[in-house]
C-alpha cells in the first residue's frame, strides 16, 4: 500500500458524510475555465479519484450538457461524494463509482466516455500505476474523445519552486515509489497509449494539465 505524508491528501469533516478539501475549494474555477475549453459539450463525463465530490458538483454546474461519473475507491469519500450529490440536487451526477482507476481491466467494464477528468493523484502512486491508469483511460475514451490530467509535474526533471521541491521530497521521503511525475515521461506515456495531440497547459500554483484526444476512425 503506497504511504503518504500527512499533508499529502487533507480533507476535514464538514458534517453530513461531507468531507471538505481545501486544496479541491481553492482550484476549483481553474478547472472549470479549463474543462469550459477542452471538455466536449456533450456526453459521458467520468472522473478518476473525486475525493471528496466538490469538483464533480462544480464541474457538473459548469457543464450541464455533460453527463458525470464520480469515482473513488475510498468508501468515506464516496459517500461525501454523494452527500454533495444530493445537496446540489443537480440531473447530470451520477451515484459515486467503487473503481480503483490503476487495476488494469475497468476500461472494458465501463467505458466509452467522452471526457475522462482527474486531479491531482498522480504524484501520490507510483509510476507503474500511473502508466496502467493511463492505458486503461485511453482505452476507456469514445473516439474523440478527451482526457485531461491535472496536478504538480516535474518540468525536464525539475521542479519550478521550493515549495514543490520540499513537497515532492516528503512524498519520496513516505514512499521512495511515489512523488511527481515528469511532464516529458507524461507526454510519451499518453503518445504511448495512442492518444494524439497531447497538448501541455499551464496552470495556476506551478500546476499541468495534459490534454490529450484520442483520434477518430
Amino acid at each position: 500500500m503506497t504511504r503518504l505524508p500527512p499533508n499529502a491528501s487533507v480533507a476535514e469533516d464538514a458534517g453530513g458524510d461531507r468531507l471538505f478539501a481545501p486544496a479541491a475549494a481553492r482550484n476549483l474555477d481553474a478547472l472549470c475555465d479549463l474543462l469550459a475549453v477542452h471538455a466536449p459539450p456533450t456526453g459521458r463525463a467520468l472522473e478518476i479519484a473525486s475525493g471528496t465530490g466538490q469538483h464533480v458538483v462544480g464541474f457538473a454546474k459548469r457543464l450541464p450538457g455533460l453527463t458525470w461519473l464520480p469515482s473513488d475507491i475510498d468508501t468515506a469519500r464516496r459517500a461525501s461524494i454523494n452527500a454533495y450529490e444530493a445537496e446540489a440536487a443537480l440531473p447530470n451526477i451520477a451515484p459515486a463509482l467503487p473503481l480503483d482507476a490503476t487495476s488494469p481491466g475497468w476500461a472494458a467494464e465501463h467505458g466509452p466516455f467522452d471526457l475522462i477528468m482527474l486531479a491531482n493523484l498522480l504524484h501520490l502512486i507510483p509510476t507503474e500505476a500511473t502508466q496502467c491508469l493511463i492505458t486503461e483511460a485511453a482505452a476507456a475514451l469514445a473516439p474523440g474523445g478527451k482526457l485531461i490530467l491535472y496536478g504538480p509535474f516535474k518540468r525536464a526533471g525539475q521542479t519550478t519552486s521550493p515549495g514543490d521541491t520540499r513537497f515532492d521530497a516528503e512524498l519520496r521521503a513516505a514512499d521512495p515509489t511515489i512523488g511527481y511525475k515528469d511532464n516529458i515521461d507524461m507526454a510519451r506515456w499518453l503518445s504511448d497509449a495512442g492518444l494524439s495531440p497531447i497538448d501541455e497547459v499551464a496552470m495556476p500554483a506551478n500546476n499541468l494539465a495534459f490534454i490529450a484526444g484520442k483520434p477518430s476512425p
